[in-house]
């Protein structure tokens, strides 16, 4: 980025009505990091020759040697489209769906996707993830049909079959945006080929097209398919000089995704529950930059000689050096000692930056998902992801001295990654590292090997299980210890259409300190009676609390350590200290000390923790284990071996369809039977089977299985039978 390319991106940055935050997103291997290196190309951020070669957005060793992107890499680059220069600020995320956290993260800080879809594999199942990323943080969706030079090259399909696959394509995405998106977007948002927010082309030979393109520059479908059929590689040159990839994608985009302003106006109220008549408020609504400061942090890097570089969306206000804020989730100030705008691996530094705005920062210790202002206020909505880590692996350190550096590490560790879970236990010296699967884990210990030099060793990887009860408990009474505080809980299994709301964010997680109006609805929609709805005080990893107790005069005093402790138990059940979930907890009655002195935490705590053990121990408590659902895909000879490594999983077959010489099964198998899953998969088929995760969900653990799982859990942490349970 040339000293003038930063002044252009600077004066552009300043008017929010030329600036475009979008992310590209895909199914694995569907030709995204490719796509962004012609986009790039194209904006004169690197020479023609090496796009599609160079992977510039794939910079790190262990991305160009698996030939994956890992991390979600941003670059801000200057388009011109009717006579206008526009800001592009565009994040390029990964496809693997191990790694699939970074893009919920970096749907966050945009306003649109480019949906890419390679067009001989169609629709994927991380295609309908990526996309039900998007939707969840209301950014609109475009389609790019990609490697269309293949249908012609390798399928030889005849114009007319093309354009059936295309129709086929287009009508799947516009299903699942309708499926999936509000009911407001569904319709709103469909992909249509003749206004021009579908395009089609092939990244690796850099061109592209689209109905307003075509009819603009008279080019015809028939030109694409007479530069293939001539088999000469400058036809195909030829090609790319026509219809420059670049020219109709950036296009398309300025066309089609909404600027700062508009975008700002339907999302804030998904992601920012704060008040919209506060000055904060109406600031953000408008994408104000005189307005008062809100940033929040997608990604942390940790940078060696610059140490932590926080980017994200800057929502309203102008950002400048040397800056006194706000972090709103660690409550406490900081300072920004530098701002940068992205050039991939690169960053150039500025002095300041207005609302609307992708940008980096120098200075602060946070995590992705903070808020940044200048006072206190309602932090944004959590980033949530939509899967669940469920595979963890301990690790320590090789050397006793390097303990404390690989402390520090698995802490940076987090922050980089936070689909990553750290657990450290002081006491134990146990570490803990909890990811989406074996590949997540994996990349995690090399880097933590190779980029931080430290030599560890990590377990097997280990399942991680989830405590449930499946009746109605007995009311039971938990003492403090001084005898005097005395609380009644009763808990019992959560309904199905609570949990799934929920999980699908209708309900919004985290203490209700006030009566929350929206709450309240989305309960009693999910069906729960609207006066119990109204006494639901805390929603936590698909649990709620329910306090049921009447005229209690200290109630305002204990109830956050009451939250405390039904939090703590919700992370540590009493069969085998795993999370729980699926559980409704009651507060029915409790007695408290008039006295002050006689309530405090030393008293609370441990009543509370023990009487909601207790009543689980009494509601018939047994095990969830996490269930993957899997689409697999081989060559039709191989259908017999893959129904067989399926049973032997104990899992089971949903479906099976046969299209051409290939097989597609959808298989349901639990977590634990597929460690190594991958390599059996391959020696089954030849080698030439692949397989993508489509859904991820916690089922009940067969009843002959129970016992022996929780006494291997109890094992492997080092607890005894009795300090279990209550």
């Amino acid at each position: 980025m040339t000293e003038k390319m930063v002044e252009k991106v600077t004066k552009i940055s300043k008017n929010p009505d030329n600036i475009r935050n979008i992310a590209i997103c895909a199914h694995i291997d569907h030709g995204k990091t490719t796509f962004s290196d012609n986009l790039l190309a194209g904006a004169g951020m690197m020479s023609k020759e090496d796009a599609g070669e160079a992977l510039k957005l794939d910079f790190s060793e262990d991305e160009q040697e698996r030939g994956i992107t890992i991390d979600t890499a941003a670059v801000s680059m200057v388009h011109e489209f009717e006579a206008k220069e526009y800001l592009i600020n565009l994040l390029d995320t990964p496809g693997h769906v191990d790694f699939g956290g970074d893009v919920t993260r970096a749907m966050r800080a945009v306003d649109g996707a480019i949906v890419l879809v390679c067009a001989s594999e169609g629709i994927m199942p991380q295609t309908e993830t990526v996309l039900r990323q998007a939707l969840k943080e209301r950014v609109k969706p475009i389609l790019f049909i990609n490697k269309v030079d293949r249908l012609i090259k390798e399928l030889k399909l005849t114009p007319d079959a093309m354009q059936k696959r295309f129709v086929k394509i287009i009508t799947n995405v516009n299903k699942l945006i309708k499926q999936i998106a509000e009911e407001e977007y569904g319709e709103k948002w469909q992909v249509n080929v003749k206004d021009g927010s579908v395009a089609f082309g092939s990244a690796f030979h850099n061109w592209a097209l689209s109905i307003p393109f075509m009819e603009k520059e008279g080019i015809t479908f028939n030109d694409i398919i007479d530069a293939y059929k001539a088999e000469k590689e400058e036809d195909i040159k030829e090609l790319a000089k026509k219809a420059p990839i670049h020219e109709v994608i950036l296009n398309m985009v300025i066309r089609h995704l909404p600027k700062p302003t508009n975008a700002q106006e339907y999302r804030i109220p998904k992601i920012w529950r704060g008040d919209k008549e506060s000055e904060l408020g109406k600031s953000l609504l408008e994408c104000d930059p005189e307005g008062k400061l809100a940033f929040v942090i997608t990604k942390i890097v940790i940078d060696p000689q610059a140490g932590e570089i926080a980017a994200g969306r800057l929502f309203s206000g102008t950002m400048k050096k040397g800056m006194e804020v706000y972090l709103n989730r660690q409550k406490r100030k900081s300072r920004i000692q530098q701002l940068f705008i992205y050039n991939g691996a690169k960053r150039e530094i500025i002095q300041s930056s207005p609302a609307g705005n992708i940008i980096g920062i120098a200075g602060i210790k946070a995590f992705p998902g903070e808020t940044i202002t200048i006072e206190k206020t309602t932090p944004f909505e959590e980033i949530k992801h939509v899967f669940e880590p469920v595979i963890t692996k301990a690790i320590e350190a090789q050397k006793p001295s390097d303990l404390p550096k690989l402390i520090e590490v698995l802490r940076q560790v987090s922050k980089e990654d936070p689909s990553i879970k750290i657990e450290i236990n002081e006491e134990t010296g146990e570490h803990l590292m909890h990811g989406m699967g074996e590949l997540h884990l994996e990349v995690v210990e090399n880097r933590i090997r190779d980029n931080k030099g430290i030599d560890v060793k990590t377990s097997p990887p280990i399942v991680v299980y989830r405590e449930s009860v499946g009746k109605l408990s007995q009311e039971v009474e938990g003492k403090s210890p001084n005898k005097h505080n005395k609380f009644y809980f009763i808990v019992e299994p959560l309904e199905d259409p609570i949990y799934d709301a929920i999980k699908e964010d209708k309900i919004p997680e985290g203490r209700v300190k006030k009566k929350d109006k929206e709450l309240r609805e989305a309960l009693v929609e999910a069906g729960m009676e609207s006066k119990k709805a109204d006494k639901v005080k805390d929603v936590y990893n698909g649990n709620i609390f329910i306090d049921e107790t009447r005229g209690q005069v200290y109630l305002g005093e204990v109830i956050e350590m009451i939250f405390d402790m039904f939090e703590d138990v919700m992370e540590n059940g009493p069969l085998a200290r795993e999370p729980c979930v699926r559980m409704k907890v009651r507060l029915t009655d409790m007695k408290l000390h008039d006295d002050a002195i006689h309530r405090g935490p030393a008293q609370v705590y441990p009543a509370v923790r023990e009487s909601i053990r207790g009543a689980m121990m009494t509601a018939a408590p047994m095990m969830y284990e996490p269930i993957q659902t899997t689409l697999i895909e081989a060559p039709v000879e191989h259908m017999g071996e893959i129904s067989k490594l399926v049973t032997s999983k104990r899992g089971q077959l949903l479906e099976m369809n046969q299209e051409g010489k290939t097989v597609t099964a959808k298989a349901k198998m639990p977590v634990a039977e597929m460690i190594g899953w991958s390599s059996d998969l391959r020696s089954s088929t030849g080698g030439r089977g692949t397989s993508s995760l489509v859904d991820q969900t916690f089922e009940k653990l067969p009843s002959e299985l129970q016992k022996k799982i929780v006494g291997a859990i109890i094992q492997r942490k080092g607890l005894t039978e009795g300090q279990v349970g209550v």
